[in-house]
């Protein structure tokens, strides 16, 4: 379990550029067990979630976000690593779950969750 600051998040947050989403890539389908972060912040905090990038292959938000909870500010590359950061916007639990999918199909190869409780 990893505890994520407020001052990493934000300095994170500043040093990425924005990468527009496609809407037109298929859902993600079953995922593979994924490795499992659980964050404890506040309303109006970013939280910022790195994955590794490799070559031919795409991270991408595989369920549905509580957005009444968490939503997505912004994502980048930095270096080899794919930032998605999003802000806290209300009080309660979120999951976001993020899946490695070769280009944009639905079959994911990694999987990262992000449980977040937010104060």
């Amino acid at each position: 379990m990893r505890w994520c600051s407020a001052a990493l998040v934000v300095s994170m947050a500043v040093a990425i550029a924005v990468v527009p989403a496609s809407a037109s890539a298929p859902p993600v389908g079953p995922l593979p067990t994924p490795k499992v972060t659980t964050v404890k912040t506040r309303k109006g905090s970013l939280i910022a979630i790195a994955a590794p990038k490799r070559a031919g292959y795409d991270w991408r938000i595989a369920r549905n976000v509580k957005a009444s909870v968490v939503r997505q500010s912004t994502e980048g590359d930095v270096g080899k690593t794919v930032v998605l950061v999003f802000e806290a916007v209300g009080k309660g639990d979120a999951a976001i779950i993020l899946a490695e999918t070769k280009g944009e199909t639905a079959k994911a190869y990694r999987a990262i969750k992000y449980v977040v409780h937010v104060t």
